[in-house]
């Protein structure tokens, strides 16, 4: 069955399902595609418990907390998600709108489509050392999901962007030892978290190493050490009982790439008053998306996405004005939300 549709968002990452939300603020309803078993895109699949601290009113929120609350958000909204497929075709019709089909073969008829896919359909880049395969999904992760688990363990980093800095520093007072290993001295990460993690190896309450993963090493399950080739090409042995993984992601953008949409360096390019790509009707928020002065930050995509929202509401009705209302005073916006009750 075809499911006909104002708008389909690809992608329920937080800026996707924020995006729920401004569209059901204008009483536009959406269906959400994602490739994940469940909402939340990369903070609920790599980095679940990480903290992040530049959301507006949260000194300090888990990701995955973000996560609930965003679904919280939209819950008046009533969005329909469809998990665990991804869009494999997009033809425009005669009429303006589109047609999608995803892998599982459902079909939607829909007036506009929102890419708020991040790096697209994503894999964490694996470690390839020999003997790691072994120990992959056990002691090698590529997420933490439990930062307790490493409670008194010997733990190693991998990585050197803000991920593996977040990490290190998190847990830090927990784990028995903590190594972090990048293969240059130059880090990726915020610069006030490489000053933090600087301080805490000089303290010597955490070791930073410079090199590259040689092989892995352990037995009966049970990891015990890594060889790692230094810069210089000797070899050391590093004590481990778990490795985190975070040398970033394997974006692949999939089938979106033979859209006809202009891309640059894998991402697409759009204006900055609506959002909408060079083919009309498409609109991209987010990761996935360049413009002048593009800054990757859920923060960005937020405000992306109330500007995408209203150019979809343009879309929609031409021919009618769309007048900014205020959540806090529209008697609209209340119900809406479903507050008008409570207003009384």
């Amino acid at each position: 069955m075809t499911i006909s549709t104002d708008v389909v968002i690809i992608g329920a990452g937080p800026v996707g399902l924020f995006q729920v939300f401004e569209l059901g603020l204008l009483d536009i309803h959406a269906h959400v595609i994602d490739s994940l078993p469940q909402v939340g895109g990369q903070c609920a699949e790599l980095y679940p418990e990480k903290p992040i601290y530049d959301i507006p009113a949260y000194p300090v929120i888990g990701a995955q907390e973000l996560i609930d609350r965003l679904m919280e958000q939209i819950k008046p909204f009533k969005a329909e998600f469809h998990l665990k497929q991804t869009v494999t075709e997009l033809s425009a019709q005669e009429n303006g709108r589109y047609c999608l089909r995803t892998s599982e073969g459902q079909d939607f008829d829909t007036a506009a489509v929102i890419l708020a896919a991040g790096l697209g359909a994503f894999q964490p880049r694996r470690i390839r050392a020999t003997g790691a395969e072994a120990f992959e999904g056990d002691t090698i992760r590529y997420k933490v999901t439990d930062a307790n688990h490493y409670r008194g363990r010997n733990l190693v980093i991998l990585g050197g962007g803000d991920s593996a800095l977040d990490w290190a520093l998190e847990l830090n007072e927990r784990a028995a030892s903590i190594t972090l290993i990048h293969r240059r001295s130059e880090y990726r990460a915020q610069p006030a978290s490489v000053k933090k993690m600087k301080q805490l190896a000089q303290q010597g309450k955490l070791t930073e190493l410079q090199g590259n993963i040689k092989q892995v090493h352990g037995t009966g399950g049970q990891l015990s050490h890594l060889d790692v080739l230094l810069p210089g090409g000797d070899v050391t042995t590093v004590p481990a009982e778990e490795v985190l993984v975070f040398w970033g992601l394997s974006p692949n953008l999939g089938p979106i790439a033979d859209w006809g949409l202009d891309i640059e360096r894998r991402q697409i390019g759009v204006d900055t008053e609506r959002f909408q790509t060079n083919r009309p009707g498409i609109f991209a928020v987010g990761d996935i998306n360049t413009y002048p002065g593009k800054k990757k930050l859920i923060l960005s995509g937020f405000h992306e996405a109330a500007l995408a929202a209203f150019g979809v509401r343009q879309l929609l009705h031409p021919d009618k004005k769309v007048h900014l209302q205020y959540t806090t005073t529209s008697p609209v916006m209340h119900q809406r939300l479903g507050v008008a009750d409570s207003k009384k």
